[in-house]
């Protein structure tokens, strides 16, 4: 099973309005890709498309039917989806005051049902074909429980195992899957951030390079900075107190005064 490249066709990439999306769409295309860019912010989108390379597919992923019009759309007009990158996701800063059920279903319907509607029609053309790679977007913040995150965090836990279990599913039929798990980046998303210092925070632009570099890799994740992915990891590796009271500690530090 190879890695996809602009032979094989177009890339498709959602939430390609502003920050990790818009830039890995730029990416892609100075890559050489045909690239499918959906957003609900059509004026965002048609701002990607003087390249000649993007092309503007507004839609929302939350609606089923219309992502599997749309989908079927992009490969009558750019060929084959070879590549999709399913980014489309929210951050509601409501859930850091009280717990919010309407905070939490709101999170989920991007995060977790747009991932799926996306998947539904994807899944389905790349099986009949018997090629393709798909690439969830997913967090370090949904490797280890953080408070004021319930909602966000824990829709990216529900894509990381998403994507592992239609790695195993998906393997013997050609498609490739992976998950990036970004750490902190400058976009939209984190500039609602007022509470807590962000360590090792990037710029979209780099942190499409890595993703992009990590699609062309093939391996099944994609997680950047190194030292906050590992250093994710081993806290995720300690027993229960003892990560409770590392991770307690380690905010305690990072708050903002």
């Amino acid at each position: 099973m190879d890695r996809a490249t602009p032979r094989d066709g177009a890339a498709f990439v959602t939430g390609a309005s502003s920050g990790i999306g818009r830039a890995t769409a730029l990416e892609l295309a100075r890559r050489g890709y045909r690239v499918a860019a959906t957003a609900r912010r059509t004026e965002a989108l048609r701002e990607l498309t003087g390249t000649g390379q993007i092309f503007a597919y507004p839609g929302d992923v939350t609606q089923r039917a219309e992502m599997q019009t749309l989908i079927t759309a992009i490969e009558a007009d750019l060929g084959p989806i070879a590549l999709a990158f399913l980014n489309a996701g929210v951050f509601l800063p409501a859930e850091r005051g009280r717990f919010d059920p309407a905070a939490i279903a709101t999170t989920y319907a991007v995060n977790v049902e747009g991932t799926v509607n996306c998947l539904e029609p994807l899944l389905a053309a790349m099986t009949r074909r018997g090629r393709g790679q798909i690439a969830l977007n997913a967090s370090l913040a949904g490797i280890n429980g953080l408070p004021g995150s319930a909602a966000y965090g824990s829709s990216k836990a529900a894509l990381i195992y998403m994507a592992e279990a239609l790695k195993l599913e998906y393997a013997g039929r050609g498609i490739r899957i992976q998950v990036v798990c970004p750490g902190f980046v400058r976009t939209p998303m984190t500039d609602q951030e007022t509470e807590f210092k962000m360590p090792f925070l990037m710029p979209p632009e780099a942190a499409a390079a890595r993703i992009c570099d990590g699609f062309e890799k093939g391996g099944f994740e994609i997680s950047f900075p190194w030292q906050l992915a590992t250093l994710t990891k081993f806290v995720r590796c300690l027993p229960y107190p003892l990560r409770f009271r590392l991770l307690s500690w380690s905010l305690r530090r990072a708050r903002r005064r």
